[in-house]
């Protein structure tokens, strides 16, 4: 009686994970996104958004650097502002892209609750794309449609020895997860 329980306790366990990774997989339908990169210093800013903007086109995904929204100076709390978010609106952009850079090792988890777009884009970010003597990257990226939060991960570089190995082994690693989940 004990082992029968036991075979059945397993078996509704492994339904149960199969039906949780399945539900972690599910598309997000990418047809459009705004880019938001978090960074302080304006050059990788650009550098990130640019490369993103330049996988997501390939992709016939439409796509909008943040840069190109927020006035010269502005910080990206300007996004949060009604009248840029009706401009989006009118421009066919539902989804927000924030990538933000979490750490320079494979030690940083995210927490399962996403914060909410507000709170997400007054949050400072103070990690540069990459930084000496740094062993790979950690990137969150969180999305957001019409501002409320629908998916998070984490994605982590391999090795790295400049910011341009950061970019390009970035957008190798974004590519599969387009690819695979976010189209």
């Amino acid at each position: 009686m004990i082992k029968r329980s036991l075979k059945v306790a397993t078996l509704f366990i492994a339904v149960f994970l199969f039906q949780l990774n399945t539900a972690a997989q599910e598309n997000l339908n990418l047809k459009n996104v705004l880019v938001v990169a978090q960074q302080d210093d304006i050059s990788d800013r650009y550098s990130l958004e640019v490369a993103l903007l330049q996988l997501f086109s390939n992709y016939k995904v439409k796509s909008k650097a943040s840069l190109n929204v927020i006035k010269q100076g502005a910080t990206a709390e300007a996004l949060a502002s009604d009248s840029i978010r009706q401009q989006l609106k009118e421009e066919g952009i539902d989804t927000y892209l924030l990538v933000s850079v979490r750490g320079y090792d494979n030690k940083f988890n995210s927490s399962k609750a996403i914060k909410d777009f507000d709170e997400e884009i007054n949050a400072g970010h103070l990690f540069p794309l990459y930084r000496e003597n740094a062993s790979r990257v950690t990137f969150t990226f969180t999305f957001y449609r019409d501002l409320e939060p629908v998916h998070q991960e984490l994605i982590r570089t391999g090795m790295v020895g400049n910011k341009e190995t950061v970019l390009k082994k970035l957008s190798k690693k974004v590519e599969k997860r387009l690819t695979k989940a976010w189209l």
